[in-house]
């Protein structure tokens, strides 16, 4: 126990020693660049032209904030998705607790939640006239995402996946992302809307302004939903100095333990 405690002194000594010359030159400490210690978003510049490529496409390129962080029922009306939904999806979501959501296991959370509360970033390859479009979270055992983008189609019968098969074209400035054979594992949101395997979505991605991207998702579910409907999400571009940075959800992940307690987040 004494060994225990002094490694424990030492350790704290340590980060003292290092944190204390950033604190007395008044300088900020690194941030994560996650949820409410995110990203700063760089300042509003609505006379700011579009960036573009060479070819003419949008320049994505940067870290973003937001695009998919609030729930599918805060972007409804309220009481609409309660009227979308089936009744077993009714009542399967009135079931799920926040304990049982599969992200919090370290699973991928599907394409609307990797621009959840965690900085992101899209990268075109190659950068002029790109065949894929990846995009990059800082969350969840470094989660990627690929959108083909080289004039292929959908395979007849995909293997159901955490992301799915996505394709993607150009409609002017507009990036359109169609993706299917997701599996039915992880949560459309942290509200626990539910989906089956027949989930289609259709995203429209466009660069409104230079610091702001809109997202216009349709999400089309005949096993879950009574019609398709739209949701729509705003990101926002971060300073220039932002990054993402490894964030290994695995190591040592307690939650949902039978030990633990995560309303007090006590393990």
């Amino acid at each position: 126990m004494r060994k225990i405690l002094a490694v424990a002194i030492s350790v704290i000594g340590l980060t003292s020693l290092f944190l204390a010359p950033a604190q007395a030159a008044g300088q900020e400490l690194p941030r994560r660049l996650g949820g409410e210690n995110g990203p700063r978003r760089l300042t509003a510049a609505p006379n700011r032209p579009v960036p573009k490529l060479a070819d003419g496409t949008v320049d994505l390129s940067g870290v973003w904030s937001g695009g998919g962080d609030a729930t599918i029922p805060r972007l409804l009306k309220p009481g609409e998705l309660d009227s979308l939904l089936l009744p077993w999806a009714k009542q399967q979501m009135a079931s799920r607790k926040e304990a049982d959501d599969p992200y919090f296991f370290c699973m991928p959370g599907g394409p609307l939640r990797i621009t959840g509360g965690f900085a992101w970033r899209f990268v075109q390859h190659p950068t002029v006239n790109a065949t894929h479009i990846f995009m990059l979270q800082e969350g969840n055992a470094h989660t990627y995402r690929q959108i083909f983008m080289d004039g292929r189609k959908h395979p007849d019968d995909p293997s159901p996946t955490w992301y799915g098969h996505s394709i993607g074209r150009w409609e002017g400035n507009t990036l359109v992302i169609d993706t299917i054979g997701l599996n039915d594992k992880f949560w459309l949101d942290s509200a626990g809307t539910p989906h089956t395997e027949q989930l289609h979505m259709v995203e429209r991605w466009t660069r409104t302004d230079f610091t702001t991207l809109r997202r216009v998702v349709t999400i089309d579910d005949p096993g879950t939903f009574t019609k398709p409907f739209d949701v729509t999400y705003t990101a926002k571009l971060s300073t220039p100095d932002s990054e993402i940075l490894e964030y290994i959800c695995i190591e040592n992940n307690q939650w949902g333990d039978r030990n633990s307690n995560p309303s007090t987040g006590k393990f």
